[in-house]
């Protein structure tokens, strides 16, 4: 960036760089009060020394609201980035980036993350910590799972997953009640559906504590040691009604294929407490249909408005 910037424009609010063969920013970036949107895309960012120190204490950390640095060599985020706390929009698509740092949550403000075209092989657990994010772009990496607590990122609207390598979502992704853009294509779940029936037999420790658990049998945290109590505390229901039982490290995984908009069927994680479990939920191995009469009346009448846009095509 040209030495003066900040003297010749002192209330700059807009710089766009974007295709200048730029490989690194100056301090000159750090005296600019007034920039709430810095774009960079298209450069040669990426090395060492691309962003000047002091990022993150700079007054343009309490100030930008929009960075675009698509199009460059990031191999990661860059640490500084994760201290500009105003943030509202982020984009490092067509990068090198190979993860998502779990520290990405500390961008409370965040409503748009562009991240898609790079080489992610895993999304982080943190990112569902972004309480205001309603655009998460992901596309076009390697990304072959998703971590249900995403479903607690309650403002989202659209979802680009697309050209990725999922093979099924999981359910819980049935809570994003606000999500009205869900794209799918090009991963392996929309061609060739997944069929997964392995079962490890429960220990004596989980068929214990299952007959505990399904016969109420009364218990207090001084009747067991402290590690049993938080055992007994990991019981997870079995989603069958008519079942009734628990499992805690032992289940069958499988898919249960849920409609939306009447259109297109979605491959969802779900699990049984074992194989001879009579669940409602049909499996992969199902006729579709068995499938739709199998369908649970909860998931059966996922209204469009749930899902106004389910992109596979």
């Amino acid at each position: 960036l040209p030495a003066g910037l900040s003297q010749w424009f002192p209330a700059l609010e807009v710089l766009d760089v974007s295709g200048t063969g730029l490989t690194e920013m100056g301090t000159e970036l750090l005296s600019l009060p007034c920039l709430h949107t810095l774009l960079a895309k298209n450069n040669r960012l990426g090395g060492p020394g691309s962003l000047p120190k002091g990022l993150g204490q700079a007054p343009l950390a309490r100030s930008l609201r929009v960075l675009n640095l698509s199009g460059n060599r990031f191999s990661e985020v860059p640490p500084a980035l994760l201290q500009l706390r105003g943030l509202r929009s982020l984009s490092l698509g067509g990068n090198r980036l190979h993860g998502i740092p779990p520290d990405i949550q500390e961008l409370h403000s965040l409503e748009f993350l562009y991240l898609g075209g790079n080489f992610i092989t895993a999304i982080p657990p943190e990112l569902a910590k972004l309480p205001s994010l309603r655009y998460l772009v992901l596309c076009d990496n390697k990304i072959q799972s998703i971590p249900p607590q995403l479903a607690q990122l309650h403002s989202l609207r659209s979802l680009s997953l697309h050209n990725n390598l999922l093979t099924y979502l999981p359910r819980e992704i049935l809570n994003l009640v606000h999500l009205d853009e869900l794209s799918l294509r090009g991963n392996p779940l929309v061609v060739r559906f997944v069929r997964d029936l392995t079962y490890n037999p429960p220990s004596l420790q989980e068929l214990a504590g299952r007959t505990i658990k399904t016969r109420n049998v009364p218990y207090a945290p001084s009747d067991l040691p402290e590690s049993l109590v938080r055992y007994l505390s990991l019981a997870s229901n079995c989603p069958n009604p008519k079942c009734g039982g628990v499992y805690f490290d032992s289940c069958v995984r499988q898919i249960k294929f849920v409609d939306f908009c009447g259109k297109y069927r979605l491959p969802l994680m779900h699990y049984l407490c074992s194989p001879e479990c009579s669940s409602p939920f049909s499996s992969a191995s199902q006729s579709s249909t068995s499938q739709s009469e199998s369908d649970s009346e909860d998931e059966a009448s996922v209204a469009a408005h749930r899902m106004q846009k389910v992109l596979l095509g």
